[in-house]
């Protein structure tokens, strides 16, 4: 990453962080969107199996690797503010705290996944395909912590393209795993949806070699000679990850989780809405990859110019995130309330799983324009390092208004499932404008304290 100077080059610069981000965050998400499609091809169970393991996992996930997240800015204040010499010590650490927390994740679902499974009214058979399809997922856990330390790492330096190519280069064989897994092709066993975790799991340990390797051997990762050796565990250095960190974690978890709240609330229902829900529901999270990227890009050019005391450019950077994410999401809603009927055909052939989702993506098409807003601002804040206050936002947002609202709707009007849907993109729309308003009072506080 350079200094920029005029608008022209921030966007010339912002667009090559943004573009492999986007194409990493898409072939990633895509491990999760073939899971659920060709589980959903192999019967309504195998997807609805799916949907409620992937409801599960995706919060815990999430939120834990968002604690990992405070490499990226961390690493892009110590480069911006010329501080390299310790770079490599507090990646190191990170590695750490990602062990920590692989280790910490086994013992939560080993505690609490099959008495939160047996607390939902499942059919049984959905119920045993979601408990192994975790299982199968879980084979996978150290390398995607770790991976998302050296891919914050990679990034921080501003080479976003390695990260795609490290991630294109494992998606097919992901895909050719879910195929001979669900299907039993070649002589392997046919586990249907279970079979999706074990093939994530598998692709996880690749991606994770790839990535290890690439920073040993190659430029300019090598420079800063990450695994060379062992530094000893900095309690001081965990101290500073975790207390950016977890805050990023909460506010990740409080969004994501909702949406698996929402679908586990949902197991009242039969099994075809549940079907329809999640794969409305995954749809949409792929329309999100493009808010997501667009808002870790900021992270990254916004911490690399906060760093160096340039905040009228991290300014700038910021509106130039928003007004692009806006607009991709306005032609994203118009495409999703076009073609909804069409894309339902993508997650089954039953004819009531294709009427349902049709009308959820009527819902998923209205709340784009909301993550357009509050991802990317969010990005920008957590590139400032401010994320306390953040996650407040986002949890009483989501949780206080979203989810409420939903749960009322759902129960007591008319719209029955569909209820969920509106108090999600109320919760969303919430978010926007709180998250909004925070990170306009950020960029004049830092603005004012560097004209003092």
């Amino acid at each position: 990453m350079i200094e920029t100077v005029t608008m022209r080059a921030k966007v010339r610069q912002f667009s090559v962080i943004l573009l492999p981000i986007l194409v990493t965050q898409i072939a990633m998400f895509s491990m999760t969107f073939f899971d659920t499609i060709m589980s959903g091809r192999y019967s309504a169970d195998d997807l609805a199996g799916v949907a409620v393991g992937s409801s599960l996992w995706m919060p815990v996930y999430t939120g834990l690797s968002g604690i990992l997240l405070s490499i990226t800015p961390i690493v892009g204040h110590l480069i911006g503010g010329g501080r390299r010499d310790g770079v490599t010590f507090s990646v190191m650490q990170a590695v750490y705290v990602g062990l920590v927390i692989s280790a910490a994740t086994y013992a939560l679902g080993f505690l609490l996944l099959e008495p939160v499974l047996g607390l939902m009214n499942l059919a049984d058979n959905v119920r045993r395909i979601a408990f192994n399809y975790v299982i199968g997922l879980s084979f996978g856990i150290i390398p995607l912590f770790l991976t998302a330390v050296l891919r914050g790492f990679i990034d921080a330096l501003g080479m976003t393209r390695t990260s795609m190519v490290i991630t294109l280069m494992t998606l097919p064989i992901n895909a050719a795993f879910n195929y001979v897994l669900i299907y039993g092709k070649f002589g392997f066993p046919e586990l249907g949806g279970i079979g999706a975790g074990y093939a994530s799991a598998i692709t996880y340990w690749l991606i994770f070699i790839l990535a290890a390797w690439i920073i040993w051997r190659h430029e300019p990762f090598a420079a800063y000679r990450l695994f060379h050796r062992l530094p000893r565990a900095s309690f001081s250095k965990w101290k500073e990850i975790l207390l950016l960190g977890l805050p990023i974690g909460l506010s990740i978890f409080f969004e994501t989780s909702i949406f698996s709240a929402v679908t586990l609330l949902m197991s009242e229902y039969s099994t075809n809405v549940i079907a329809a829900h999640q794969a409305a529901l995954n749809f949409a999270s792929l329309t999100y990859m493009i808010p997501l990227s667009v808002s870790m890009a900021l992270t990254i050019v916004v911490g690399f110019e906060a760093g160096a005391g340039r905040f009228q450019d991290a300014r700038q950077y910021g509106i130039i995130g928003i007004l692009i994410a806006i607009g991709v999401a306005s032609i994203g809603t118009v495409v999703i309330f076009t073609f909804r009927n069409a894309f339902a055909h993508l997650y089954s052939t039953d004819a009531e799983v294709l009427e349902l989702t049709a009308g959820f993506l009527l819902f998923a098409a209205i709340f784009q324009l909301s993550d357009a807003v509050q991802a990317p601002v969010q990005g920008a804040l957590r590139g400032y390092k401010d994320v306390n206050v953040t996650f407040i936002m986002t949890m009483i947002s989501y949780w206080v208004i979203g989810l409420p609202l939903g749960w009322a709707l759902a129960r007591w009007t008319d719209w029955g499932a569909y209820g969920y849907w509106i108090g999600l993109i109320t919760g969303l729309t919430c978010g926007a404008i709180t998250l909004s308003i925070r990170l306009r009072m950020v960029q004049r506080k830092n603005t004012s304290r560097a004209a003092a």
